[in-house]
């Protein structure tokens, strides 16, 4: 009896960690991520860009799976690049995709306007492969700061 409740024990052990799995390597909508933009946005104003950076680039929250936060300052430099921490300070105005959008200086834009999405082709750093990518972006209240996240399609 002993080595049948220590199977079944097992057997509901393996079933939960797969559940929890699934779980964690679920694919976030883009409803999904939009909310978490504007929660980074939310945090950089309430907590300022050094506190927030320390969150974005720590698994977790704001950083799992393909989904990672983004700051660059209304000038179009990085502040925030988790995939590539030694890019900060570098300008995006000058990225383009697979396909030659200025994705750079489209994020820029679409942040000085104040929020909205945008499409373009970028290598995903979980596959190491070029996908489409719909990205949020949302300037931060108060600060010369634009917060974007996205995800692949």
């Amino acid at each position: 009896m002993n080595i049948f409740r220590t199977a079944m024990a097992a057997a509901l052990c393996l079933v939960a960690a797969i559940g929890m799995a699934q779980a964690q390597a679920k694919k976030p909508t883009q409803d999904e991520v939009k909310a978490l933009t504007l929660k980074a946005a939310e945090l950089v104003a309430a907590k300022g860009i050094d506190e927030a950076a320390k969150v974005f680039t720590t698994e977790g929250d704001f950083k799992y799976g393909e989904v990672y936060i983004n700051v660059i300052d209304t000038q179009g430099n990085w502040v925030v690049f988790p995939p590539k921490p030694e890019n900060k300070g570098k300008s995006v105005l000058n990225f383009v995709d697979e396909d030659g959008k200025e994705l750079g200086k489209d994020i820029l834009n679409t942040g000085l306007k104040g929020e909205g999405w945008t499409e373009y082709r970028w290598k995903n750093p979980a596959t190491n492969t070029i996908q489409p990518k719909v990205t949020y972006v949302k300037r931060v209240p108060g600060k010369d700061l634009i917060v974007y996240s996205g995800i692949y399609k």
